[in-house]
């Protein structure tokens, strides 16, 4: 499959919606997009300054004091203990690697990645780029032979599942059966509503419950866009397998894939502040807490979204027809059908929104009830 042979980028369906919630007398809430709207916390915009005078090339594997920022991290906040350097690599954010990760592992014709039912595009588009067959599936016993990769995400993207540890290490041991590399897209993990922010984590694809003493072929996938505002960064990394690491550094090392040196910088910065992370994750429980409660008054059921940016919601009808609902009330959402053919009733609806807009929202949806 060539690039050529992609389908049209599915955003662009949604622009007449996006036209009616914007004749709306108070003007859009625009909550389609998972796209930050608060500030970069400023102890990282000062890290990024410091680090300006870039004048050499940066390095692919990531600077010392980033790795173990890394290593530290996932220690302190993921209940990950005992990485080392190998077993980390930076990257030019996380959208990059879950789509070349195939072409990485030199996958092609004859290969399955297999990927989660409720999913956004990205990883079926990484899997056909090379020829592989995409297969959506959340059950392990489904997975057939021939698999050679299988993305976990959890929390997920659109609907905020977290996998439990019994959940995962059922995937991890399917995964071994079929020798093939499972990754956990991981990137809303700080970001767990059923618990305080400084409660026990949402559970690692790494965590030892879940693989026992060796990690030989898991990967975990991480971004700073949500926790730290630092999706304009591209700021993201991958741990897990040494020997995996190891293929994916060299091989990215051929292709000049390297987050710039003041990124790297900030990046190290941004993982030792806890604080600024506890700050957003309470911006968004506030966000949250008003959404939510005016999404069910105005008839729609919330499925999951126990974690992450998202509420994935259904009035039980075409999910266009909830676009045309909610585009009249000023609201715009994402149609489930972006996220695969399973959901065709569903929507959802982002948290990523001023706050003054997502009480807007919640307003005009409790007005309808």
């Amino acid at each position: 499959m060539s690039v050529r042979d992609l389908a049209d980028y599915p955003w662009d369906a949604v622009v007449p919606y996006a036209e009616r919630a914007r004749a709306h007398a108070d003007g859009i809430c625009d909550l389609s997009i998972g796209s930050p709207v608060d500030p970069t916390p400023e102890v990282v915009r000062r890290a990024l300054s410091e680090a300006t005078d870039a004048h050499a090339y940066p390095q692919t594997v990531g600077t010392p004091r980033l790795r173990e920022a890394i290593v530290e991290w996932f220690a302190r906040r993921r209940g990950v203990p005992g990485l080392e350097a190998r077993h980390v690599l930076p990257t030019i954010g996380s959208k990059e690697l879950v789509a070349l990760l195939p072409t990485l592992l030199g996958l092609g014709a004859g290969d399955v990645v297999v990927h989660p039912r409720a999913a956004y595009p990205t990883y079926e588009v990484g899997a056909r780029i090379v020829g592989a067959t995409p297969l959506a599936s959340d059950e392990p016993d489904e997975w057939p032979e021939g698999t050679r990769l299988i993305w976990i995400n959890s929390p997920g993207n659109p609907d905020g599942r977290v996998w439990d540890v019994p959940e995962l290490r059922r995937a991890v041991a399917r995964a071994r059966e079929l020798g093939a590399v499972i990754a956990g897209d991981e990137c809303y993990a700080e970001l767990g509503w059923d618990a305080p922010w400084d409660a026990e984590p949402v559970p690692s694809i790494l965590d030892p419950r879940v693989v026992g003493d060796t990690r030989e072929n898991v990967l975990s996938v991480y971004s700073l866009s949500k926790q730290s505002n630092l999706a304009g960064y591209r700021a993201a990394f991958v741990a897990g397998c040494a020997r995996v690491v190891g293929d994916l550094l060299a091989a990215r090392k051929h292709l000049g894939l390297m987050p710039p040196a003041p990124v790297q910088h900030a990046m190290a910065v941004a993982l030792a502040d806890d604080g600024h992370v506890a700050e957003q994750w309470e911006r968004y429980r506030a966000r949250r807490a008003t959404l939510r409660p005016a999404v069910e008054a105005a008839g729609f059921r919330v499925d999951r979204s126990e974690a992450g940016l998202y509420l994935w919601a259904t009035e039980g009808r075409d999910a266009w027809e909830s676009m045309g609902r909610l585009a009249d009330l000023g609201i715009l959402a994402g149609p489930g059908v972006f996220y695969g053919p399973h959901f065709p009733q569903h929507v959802r609806l982002s948290l990523t929104a001023s706050d003054e807009r997502i009480a807007a929202a919640a307003a005009r949806l409790h007005a309808t009830a």
